[in-house]
């Protein structure tokens, strides 16, 4: 390894022009999946599901960045980001931002997806549109279903403002008259039921079409005066107020994690108050009295034309029965290579072996912990779980091996952010098998993803692993892609055993001889052959470096691919979400590129190629180039150090994404993003090319 090439100039690197702000550049990527809610040539049902995980990005942005920056102002704690921006500047321009991608997204719900629905005969009923007919089967729902579990709370000094759970679905109820204890009413609350649907089909005796379909929000608004008999309600508005999510727990401060979680998982529901939706409608003293309520100003009411809880649509994609409306189904295949052996081992035992996901099949990596836990040879797993879904046989499968007496270890991440409370569960009912759980390391979230299997074969003990970019969760292997890699050989296994070691113990710093790791050798590794790769265009070598990742945010790497790219290093980078480095800047970072890939897929891939004159390295890896991943958690990535192997993560996972045209966006300079215009004649999709390439 070459020595660390010099920076160019200190000062320049450190100038703000250089760097895009992060929230910003994440809100960018929201922008990105909207407009494949507003894209034509996306199947209607898909544009329906693309417009749903705008409003999640959303709420999660609102939750864990804006509550973030907001919690920095309060305390001061905290410093300006590589763009200089102070926390202020950014709350008012992101503000700014999201107010421009709301109003997009209720233009597209109203005046772009519920037309083309009605055009197929799939409507969502507003009130003005119930015949008699349905409007009397709805008030009998409402009746029978509603009445029962309401609970009306009105506001006067003996009720005071409950506590709203967050993003629960409520209405504040302004009213005028007296009720039966001749008490004056003002205002109310009625708090969505929680047990019900938020979307309600209506059924085929009372529907004019196949799919009729109503938000509970609608019919709880149009019988709001039956709560409030003798009263007279004046307006119902409904309203959604979204929390703080990050938890405050300081994991080297309590004597037992898994217990301060759980209290503050249920403060959570409870937290600081971050946004308030509220429909168009509610009239200004009413919205400022809720937004005082909360602690809110002006600026954090949001109104929006249409269900504050539009997320909610998510439900009925499943309840249409319209296969011409969404994706082609594909089945995922399985390698020849498993085809006809007597177990896994013997496959992977001769050569390792990648999978692609989701064009390639998940069961592979359940089944070989299946197997692992039915061999008698097996003698120990051990496993990383960061999130699982419910009910995985994965997790079957490790439960049947500690009751089988082999010796089972797996750490368990319950700090993953919205998963915390499925992990702890998880956690107990492993501890219960005989499992041995562990929580990681004080300090540092486990984010890499390794499974180690230890096996006796002819009287010796030989090391199987399976190392991934993505979660042991097989509904995300279905819509992520995602490289998995098996392999026996000595050196890998031997990386993967002591990085257990390390996290079930105490010891010093460990020395790997082929993964690199976070928090100790990633970093520095990228930093020296990004530098590696400067010194080669410098000596009048071609430098090279493709990387394709989620995010891209740690300085010390960005100024490395700046200094490299002033050496005249070649730079792709496939990044889909937020990307702080600008691209393109003369005299900085005119030989770097910087493209996203939104498509039916998530890209969650995470592959780092060093040209290395001829003597390429590709590595894939756990980890974003962002400082969380590279500094504060363990993260692996691993070589691909089969030929074969590595040419095809090439091929698959970086050369097709870089020459897409049908679903690319480019970055410029001024921070914007491009979207690429396909050719006519040769249009070209990484992710329907793979498809067409791996599945059936």
């Amino acid at each position: 390894m070459n020595k660390k090439t010099p920076l160019v100039d200190e000062q320049l690197l450190k100038n703000p022009a250089l760097y895009i702000n992060r929230e910003l550049s994440q809100l960018d990527f929201n922008a990105r999946v909207l407009a494949q809610a507003k894209d034509p040539r996306v199947p209607l049902l898909e544009r329906l599901r693309y417009l749903c995980i705008t409003s999640a990005n959303l709420d999660e942005f609102f939750e864990v960045r804006i509550a973030t920056i907001r919690e920095q102002m309060r305390t001061g704690v905290g410093k300006n980001g590589p763009d200089g921006l102070s926390a202020n500047e950014v709350l008012l321009r992101v503000r700014a931002r999201v107010k421009e991608l709301v109003a997009a997204k209720y233009q597209c719900w109203n005046d772009e997806l519920l037309p083309a629905m009605a055009r197929e005969n799939i409507r969502f009923l507003p009130r003005d549109a119930w015949n008699a007919k349905q409007r009397k089967w709805l008030h009998q729902y409402f009746i029978n279903e509603l009445m029962p579990i309401l609970n009306p709370h009105g506001l006067d000094p003996a009720h005071p403002f409950p506590r709203i759970l967050n993003k629960a679905l409520n209405f504040i109820v302004t009213l005028k008259g007296k009720d039966a204890f001749g008490r004056e009413g003002n205002m109310a609350l009625v708090r969505a039921p929680r047990s019900l649907p938020r979307i309600i089909r209506l059924p085929q005796e009372v529907s004019e079409g196949p799919y009729d379909f109503l938000f509970l929000g609608s019919i709880l608004q149009a019988f709001l005066d039956e709560l409030f008999p003798g009263m007279t309600v004046k307006g119902g508005y409904p309203f959604r107020v979204t929390r703080d999510a990050e938890l405050e727990v300081d994991d080297g401060d309590v004597e037992n994690l898994a217990s301060a979680l759980r209290e503050e998982l249920f403060e959570r529901r409870f937290a600081e108050a971050v946004r308030l939706e509220i429909t168009e409608a509610c009239p200004r003293n009413t919205a400022q009295f809720l937004a005082n309520e909360f602690k809110l100003g002006e600026q954090e009411i949001y109104r929006v034309n249409g269900p504050v809880n539009l997320d909610r649509v998510m439900a009925v994609y499943d309840q249409i029965d319209r296969p011409d409306l969404k994706f082609r189904p594909f089945v995922p295949k399985t390698p020849a290579v498993f085809a006809g052996v007597p177990s896994y081992f013997d496959a992977i035992g001769k050569n390792d072996i990648l999978l692609h996901h989701p064009f390639e099949s998940f069961n592979p990596v359940q089944e070989l912990v299946r197997q692992a836990s039915l061999d008698p040879e097996v003698l120990a797993i051990k496993q990383t779980l960061y999130r699982t879904g419910r009910n995985s046989p994965l997790v079957n499968h490790l439960i049947h091996a500690a009751r089988s007496g082999k010796d089972v270890m797996v750490v368990i991440e319950v700090r993953a952010r919205f998963d915390e409370e499925a992990n702890l569960t998880l956690a107990d009912r492993l501890q219960e098998a005989g499992v041995q759980v562990v929580h990681g390391v004080v300090g540092y979230k486990t984010h890499a993803k390794m499974m180690l299997i230890v096996r006796r074969e002819a009287g010796k003990l030989r090391r199987y692993v399976h190392l991934s970019t993505g979660n042991y969760h097989a509904g995300t292997a279905s819509v992520y892609t995602d490289f998995g890699f098996m392999s026996a050989d000595r050196d890998i296994g031997e990386d993967v055993h002591k990085l257990f070691q390390q996290m079930s113990g105490l010891g010093p710093v460990i020395k790997l001889k082929r993964l690199l790791q976070s928090p100790f050798s990633l970093h520095p590794g990228l930093i020296e052959r990004i530098a590696r790769e400067a010194d080669l265009a410098r000596s009048g070598k071609v430098g090279r470096i493709i990387a394709k990742m989620n995010a891209l945010q740690e300085v010390e790497v960005i100024q490395a691919l700046y200094t490299a790219s002033c050496a005249g290093v070649q730079i792709d980078l496939i990044v889909r979400g937020q990307c702080v480095l600008r691209p393109g800047v003369k005299g900085v970072s005119e030989n770097i590129r910087v493209r996203s890939i939104v498509g039916r897929f998530l890209e969650h891939t995470r592959i780092y190629y060093f040209g290395n004159d001829g003597d390429p390295e590709t590595y894939l890896a756990s980890a974003d180039w962002m400082d969380r991943n590279l500094l504060r958690r363990i993260e692996v990535a691993f070589p691909i150090l089969n030929v074969d192997l590595a040419k095809r993560v090439f091929n698959e996972g970086l050369e097709s994404y870089l020459t897409d045209n049908t679903q690319a966006w480019e970055l410029d300079a001024e921070g914007y993003y491009q979207r690429v215009v396909p050719d006519q004649h040769m249009p070209h999709s990484a992710q329907n090319n793979l498809l067409a390439r791996l599945c059936y």
